[in-house]
């Protein structure tokens, strides 16, 4: 199997340059895009700068984000020379965002302040960072695996990585890879309440007292080396192996000692097959502040410290892009390779230059401007809220390389958690079915809701000032994952927390939260954000919380791709097990309900469609064979295989059934399993009525299999109830639930924006 995946074509706006090349040659000469912000009302603010990409507008009816992205995209795909819509199928999208649609937040909630009723639907639908992927998207064809990673500013790099896994499992040819973050006051709001931002341009690993924030997009064409060679494209490099890690520390701050920055970079040269020695150029991470600089630096020195590496952070000149940030740097690594020449860290006087070399042993940060060196090696570094932390290796194409290859081990599910409208806990959960109980209902709206208090968390061990801090999709899935692991028997320890992750989804995240944060500033000013508000306001909040109360320091990355992401992180788990150093991944589903959750669906005529909202947490403990065998685990059922299909139509609408069924015939054929051995389908439907016609065309040759919907009960719970479905197929198959005789079931997931996921799983 040649296991070999190229980059193609590269894409770049940002605060220095509006291409590639232009940015990369403004790099090099050490050019600063650090200037007074224009976009964000800043007066009261005691910081006044930070990094625009100012040359760019955004098309009208667009959002920043999605807009920027197609900028990126374009030059990628122009550059790579490829044509997307000859071969759609096999061509997928992965971009990474921290704040998503935040300026399409921002006027949507200006204008619902001021009048309700004159708040647009259309800006409901630009806000999500769902949205992104789906934009892109459908703007240049792609109909193969869609989605995005939100894992805040950590969110580039891993989308790079993530692209180049499912090429490597066979689920595409091509991906378009990279990330999306606009200038927004959500998040300079946000830094500036947490005296996060530095009144001077940064000065990473020198005399910085915080970031600057920036903006823009980083686009790569990601490609298996057979298509790109088979088509004659030109190669920049290859994607080695990747590292990823968390640290269970704090939501907001890394841990002191950079252990598990550390643990990101090694499992990245791990995974890769070559030693430290051989890097040759670090683009770090780097954002300025005191706490990052001295962690990370404190990593490197560890790993690299006796070696001939060069360090530098191009945040010092473009800013900190947070989601975009690893998809730019992304791009300057690439650069560094074509070209021989590695990008400075700028800000340096010559006394700087004395004093920092003293401090880090003569460690190289290529002060001030560009420099000329071999460079077959590229570690690029980046972490974020939740204390997650990617690495991953760009390498010259053809130098020595010994990839970790991926198992063939059989994936189980081993615990389940389940925090749900019918109740918390399995035995809460099976109860009610069974008995046929109604679930909990909304006393003002009428939807179904999942409650978490004092009692649930006193029955998973986690203390009350902590609960305190969480708003309610955190509390669910803290909850949801602690129950997880109690059911599948796991008590996480110095041994083994290494090797559990989390692999979360989630269609819209902290939306309660983000429209509090985001009316405290409107009503007040950038001046006024809530520092205790703020750090959950990104999509990986909930995971980073679980991490924490739960002591799991391995892979944590959340997806958001609308309803089917709890279906999709549960496809994406077997894929981390059987490639990486995790024994254990709690695939989690999770989407909260509010009235504001459910005021932005009434805007988009939700209830009109037939769809009644519904919410909770769903954790899924999937573990390797021999990790389940070691301890005797019991299991639910094992998991065969996934499939991806994306019917090309807006975001916000549901796509055809002839695309539904290509992930399911993809699923099959991954599963070696007949549509006639499935014996049961838990099914997608909410109560649209598209969907429902999408479905009953899909599953035309399913007549025999028993069909079930947790939503009919539930509601529409999102990714809640996505992964909700595989729990509930896990405790039919078991014979927990009503009187199943099937051996195999289906899982269907389906998402507004035209995506389909299909999971099967066999009887244990």
């Amino acid at each position: 199997m040649d296991d070999r995946i190229v980059i193609t074509g590269l894409g770049l706006v940002c605060a220095i340059g509006n291409n590639a090349d232009e940015c990369y040659d403004n790099a090099l000469a050490g050019k600063v895009g650090i200037k007074e912000v224009k976009s964000v009302e800043h007066s009261k603010c005691y910081v006044h700068i930070g990094a625009e990409s100012s040359d760019f507008v955004t098309p009208e009816g667009q959002d920043r984000a999605s807009a920027l992205c197609i900028k990126a995209t374009e030059e990628a795909v122009a550059d790579a020379g490829i044509d997307i819509k000859s071969e759609a199928d096999r061509v997928g999208v992965m971009i990474g965002s921290c704040v998503g649609g935040a300026v399409s937040i921002e006027k949507f909630y200006r204008d619902y302040v001021a009048d309700p009723d004159s708040a647009k639907a259309e800006d409901v639908l630009k806000m999500p960072i769902s949205a992104i992927a789906n934009n892109v998207a459908h703007r240049f064809g792609a109909q193969g695996v869609i989605d995005n990673v939100a894992n805040a500013c950590a969110a580039g790099t891993m989308s790079v990585a993530m692209a180049a896994d499912l090429i490597r499992s066979g689920k595409a040819d091509v991906m378009i890879a990279g990330g999306s973050d606009p200038m927004s006051s959500l998040a300079y709001s946000g830094f500036h309440a947490l005296h996060a931002l530095d009144v001077d341009p940064c000065r990473p690993f020198n005399k910085s007292k915080g970031i600057a924030l920036g903006e823009g997009a980083g686009i790569l064409i990601v490609e298996s080396y057979a298509h790109a060679k088979a088509r004659g494209a030109k190669i920049y490099c290859e994607i080695l192996g990747s590292g990823v890690s968390c640290d269970a520390h704090h939501i907001t701050a890394p841990a002191p000692d950079g252990a598990g920055m550390e643990s990101a970079m090694r499992r990245s040269l791990e995974n890769s097959g070559i030693s430290s020695d051989s890097v040759d150029y670090i683009n770090a991470h780097g954002t300025g502040t005191p706490l990052n600089d001295s962690s990370e630096l404190g990593a490197m020195l560890r790993v690299f410290g006796g070696e001939k590496v060069s360090a530098s952070s191009t945040k010092s000149m473009v800013g900190h892009c947070l989601g975009a940030a690893g998809s730019v740097e992304a791009v300057f690594c690439v650069k560094a390779i074509e070209r021989g020449i590695v990008p400075p860290t700028v800000g340096y006087t010559d006394e700087d230059k004395v004093e920092v070399a003293e401090r880090t042993n003569n460690f190289d940060f290529v002060p001030n401007a560009g420099k000329e060196r071999k460079v077959d090696y590229v570690q690029s570094n980046n972490y974020a809220f939740g204390g997650n932390n990617a690495s991953i290796i760009y390498a010259r194409e053809g130098v020595d390389r010994a990839l970790k290859s991926p198992t063939d081990e059989k994936i189980y599910i081993t615990g389940l958690g389940i925090v749900s409208p019918l109740g918390n806990t399995v035995s809460a959960y099976v109860s009610a079915v069974n008995s046929g109980a109604k679930a909990n209902k909304c006393e003002k709206c009428g939807d179904p809701v999942s409650k978490v208090g004092s009692e649930d968390f006193a029955s998973v061990g986690i203390k009350l000032n902590f609960y305190r801090k969480l708003d309610k999709l955190s509390q669910m899935a803290c909850v949801s994952g602690k129950l997880a692991l109690m059911d599948a028997g796991i008590e996480v320890n110095e041994d083994n927390a290494k090797k559990i992750g989390i692999v979360a989804g989630t269609s819209d995240g902290p939306q309660t939260d983000i429209a509090n944060f985001q009316k405290g500033i409107i009503a007040s000013g950038t001046q006024s954000g809530s520092a205790f508000l703020f750090p959950n306001t990104v999509y990986n909040a909930a995971p980073g919380y679980l991490s924490i109360c739960a002591g799991v320091k391995g892979y944590n990355v959340t997806y958001s791709n609308g309803s089917a992401s709890g279906v999709a992180a549960v496809a994406y788990s077997t894929r981390v097990l059987r490639s990486t150093q995790n024994d254990v991944i709690l695939a989690l589903g999770a989407d909260e309900n509010s009235e504001t959750v459910h005021m932005l669906y009434e805007k988009l005529g939700s209830g009109a469609k037939g769809i009644t909202l519904g919410d909770g947490a769903t954790t899924i403990v999937l573990e390797k064979a021999s990790s389940a065998d070691a301890r005797s685990a019991k299991k639910y059922a094992e998991v065969l295989g996934s499939g991806f299909a994306r019917c090309d139509v807006e975001f916000g609408k549901y796509g055809c059934g002839g695309s539904l069924k290509k992930a399911i015939d993809l699923a099959l054929s991954e599963s070696d399993v007949t549509a006639g051995q499935i014996g049961l389908v838990v099914t997608a439907s909410n109560g649209s009525e598209t969907l429902a016609k999408a479905e009953a065309k899909a599953l035309a040759d399913f007549a025999h299999a028993e069909k079930v919907s947790v939503k009919e009960t539930c509601g529409e719970g999102r990714a809640a109830a996505s992964a909700l479905g595989v729990a509930h197929a896990s405790l039919m198959l078991a014979g927990e639930i009503g009187n199943c005789t099937a051996n195999y079931a289906l899982v269907l997931g389906a998402s507004a924006g035209g995506s389909y996921n299909a999971v099967i799983i066999k009887k244990s």
